[in-house]
């Protein structure tokens, strides 16, 4: 073989070199990619917030993926999904919030939709004609997590980090009070209802309002609050009044509040501070007691215009009220009496100790009734015929005592009442009227007519009638000469007497000269008489003066 050739044998060996790059510059592209990708979703994961689900009544105005959540403006999550409850009497709307919205859940965290709304205080929510509807967040109060929520249907009032303090206030009726009723104070805007709701056992309302800083601070422990819907009108001794707090008042209520006139500033009020919300200013006004006693009044006759809540006074003071009226049987005396029950409050009558129990009553009123303490139906107003409960002392009264034992409350006796009084006259006069033998009398005006009759008939009349005739004439020019002559005389003579009279007071006159000569007389006489006396008793002493003379002293 040629020895140029190469073979198997002689060929040479390979080197191999180690390469400086690894990796190919192609796969850093899709790696960077995947780290960004992966940098995304942990940040997606780490910055996103819990999922909550809020059950509204309908889903009016609200989509998937394009409603937001809000809270003072700022968006911090979207609707992701909407179902119907298993039910289908409601649906549920799936949010997605932000991390950092999860501070803000809690059990009295409140959603709802705000939407373009036209309410009697406010216009809210025309933005959302161009944006579209969204769910507003109030946190509310610090409180355990929660990711259900039921939203409410009506947007409430946000006072969530505004200063200023909540109260309650608590009464029997709504009226036309609503959520945003304003609250004044001394007829300036200072707060307005936030919330109402039923107390417990249905018994009561209870208003929650919110008063701005810095006003909160004229409430105070004895602050009275009172409704002031709609208008006032009054009619008293001052004319007529008609007194409005505002427009808006007309339209939805409201609320004021200040301090009693007769009492002085108590210790500041406190948040969540419960007051109780009065009908009208003048019932704000009232001094009320807590110690109340109830009694029992036997009235015989009708008690029509007497209804419960009707006012019992003592000559004209307001001290209690009608609390209820029935009827009673007493099979004993087989006659009805009707019970009214009355409620009254003893400390605006005795108000120099403190009472707490009907014991201590028992030696004052068994006094006063001994006295001729009694209860009286009267009328209170003329126009509707309604009737009251007044209390006054009749010293003339029969001798009744209050009845301690009678039950369920100790019973005070009654007199009947004025129009029951007069009725009763009347029916006495009937009575006698009806005894009286009319038949006979009728007879004998009938007689005595009959006997007139046949007298105009009679022979004797006419002569009669010519002499009653004369009789007239000379009457008649006896009255005429009185006239003529008689009067002007009567006349004369009262001018002279008046004339005397004017002299008469004239010389009577303190101040006249002939009061003074007539004093100056009597002084002189005084001192003559004086003189004379002295004379008489120095001759009765020395008798021989008519004699010897007067000694010289």
């Amino acid at each position: 073989m040629h020895k140029d050739i190469p073979t198997m044998d002689n060929l040479p060996e390979p080197v191999v070199r180690p390469s400086g790059r690894k990796i190919s510059l192609v796969w850093l592209i899709p790696i960077i990619a995947a780290c960004i990708g992966a940098w995304l979703i942990y940040r997606a994961v780490t910055e996103m917030g819990p999922e909550v689900t809020i059950s509204f009544e309908s889903a009016q105005e609200l989509e998937a993926g394009k409603t937001r959540v809000k809270y003072k403006e700022v968006e911090l999550g979207k609707v992701v999904k909407i179902l119907l409850s298993d039910d289908q009497s409601h649906v549920l709307v799936h949010v997605q919030l932000d991390k950092q919205a999860e501070g803000l859940l809690s059990e009295n965290t409140r959603f709802w939709v705000v939407r373009a709304r036209v309410a009697a205080t406010e216009v809210t929510g025309l933005s959302t004609l161009f944006s579209g509807a969204y769910i507003a967040l109030d946190p509310g109060q610090p409180g355990a997590f929660t990711d259900h929520f039921k939203g409410l249907e009506t947007p409430p009032i946000v006072t969530s980090g505004m200063p200023g303090r909540h109260f309650t206030l608590v009464t029997g009726q709504r009226g036309s009070l609503d959520v945003g009723s304003p609250v004044y104070y001394r007829q300036i805007k200072v707060g307005e209802v936030v919330a109402y709701d039923l107390g417990p056992e249905g018994k009561m309302v209870r208003f929650k309002i919110f008063i701005k800083a810095p006003y909160h601070q004229y409430v105070f422990k004895n602050t009275r609050f009172w409704n002031i819907s709609g208008f006032d009108f009054s009619l008293d001794a001052h004319g007529v009044k008609l007194k409005a707090e505002s427009l808006s008042t007309l339209l939805m209520g409201g609320i004021a509040f200040s301090l009693p006139e007769s009492t002085g500033r108590g210790d500041p009020a406190g948040e969540e501070d419960v007051f109780t919300l009065y009908a009208d200013l003048a019932a704000s006004q009232v001094k009320h007691y807590s110690f109340k006693t109830r009694w029992k009044l036997n009235f015989k006759g009708s008690v029509r215009g007497l209804a419960v809540g009707a006012p019992v006074e003592f000559r004209g003071i307001p001290i209690g009220k009608v609390v209820d009226i029935s009827v009673e049987f007493d099979e004993k005396l087989s006659k009805f009496n009707i019970p009214v029950f009355i409620e009254v409050e003893p400390e605006r009558l005795i108000s120099n100790r403190p009472l707490s129990k009907i014991g201590e009553l028992r030696p004052i009123v068994d006094q006063l009734v001994a006295k001729g303490l009694r209860a009286q139906l009267k009328t209170g107003n003329l126009l509707t015929g309604q009737q009251l409960v007044e209390f006054d002392i009749y010293k003339n009264a029969p001798v009744r005592l209050a009845d301690w034992d009678a039950s369920p409350y100790p019973s005070l006796p009654t007199m009947p009442g004025r129009i029951e009084t007069v009725g009763n006259q009347v029916f006495k006069i009937l009575d006698k009227l009806e005894a009286m033998p009319l038949g006979n009398i009728l007879a004998d005006i009938q007689d005595i007519l009959h006997n007139i009759k046949g007298l105009s008939h009679s022979p004797v009349l006419p002569r009669t009638l010519a002499h009653l005739n004369t009789v007239l004439d000379d009457l008649e020019k006896l009255v005429d000469g009185f006239h003529s002559e008689v009067t002007p005389e009567m006349v004369k003579t009262l001018q002279q007497a008046q004339q005397s009279l004017t002299s008469a007071r004239t010389i009577l006159d303190t101040n006249s000269d002939l009061q003074y000569s007539i004093r100056s007389a009597l002084d002189e006489i005084s001192k003559a008489a004086r003189s004379l006396r002295l004379l008489t008793d120095y001759i009765e002493r020395h008798p021989e003066t008519f004699i010897f003379g007067k000694e010289k002293e």
